[in-house]
């Protein structure tokens, strides 16, 4: 866990230093959603990554008794979220849509998405509209990472400022609470730090992150 968290931690950081360049940004915080989420354990037996976010998302606001997630996801409601759901261009069934389908399938679907949220919303099910967020970044983070946008481009603005800004509530909440929950089993990082690190660096990760926190 403190190896997970401490290399978090430095790329959250890195995307705060960026509030000019939302591309850089979100691409920064997913980074350290990554770090934080991912499981090596995982390797023996692959699960998609859909699977994954569900099991940690359940896992961390089960811990979130004093429903920080909660209040986190009805500030940002009104604006990034709403916002992000009504964005077509981050939804999967559309660019299924474009290359293979039913424009009629693809509007139910979208509707359909948007009021699966809007009763999770009512139902406080913050897990369930979290996954529903994350299935759209994730969308966003594979149009990014393989070459589907272009760095500034006017087109993806509002996905790419919402997403970041989504990220950037979600993710000092949820590394919050994996420092006060240490005994949880948050899976093993990938590449873990071997030989013998230079105390100072890498080395010194268990202590940073027992004690470094992401936000005031």
């Amino acid at each position: 866990m403190a190896v997970k968290v401490h290399r978090a931690i430095s790329w959250i950081g890195r995307a705060q230093s960026e509030p000019d360049d939302p591309d850089a940004a979100f691409l920064f915080y997913w980074i350290a959603f990554n770090a934080a989420y991912a499981d090596d354990q995982d390797a023996d037996t692959p699960i998609s990554e859909r699977t994954r976010f569900a099991s940690v998302l359940r896992q961390i606001v089960r811990l979130d008794t004093s429903a920080t997630l909660q209040g986190a996801v009805a500030q940002r409601f009104q604006g990034p979220i709403r916002k992000l759901l009504e964005n077509r261009y981050v939804f999967r069934p559309f660019w299924l849509n474009v290359n293979w389908g039913s424009d009629a399938d693809c509007q139910r679907a979208f509707r359909s998405s948007a009021m699966e949220a809007r009763q999770s919303m009512i139902d406080n099910d913050v897990a369930r509209i979290l996954m529903i967020v994350l299935d759209r970044l994730y969308v966003l983070r594979c149009q990014m990472v393989h070459g589907g946008t272009t760095w500034g481009s006017y087109v993806n603005r509002d996905q790419v400022r919402d997403g970041a800004a989504i990220l950037g509530t979600f993710l000092p909440a949820m590394i919050d609470l994996m420092l006060d929950n240490p005994d949880e089993d948050w899976g093993r990082p990938f590449y873990p730090v071997v030989g013998n690190p230079r105390r100072g660096a890498s080395g010194s990760a268990k202590l940073q992150a027992g004690t470094a926190r992401t936000g005031p």
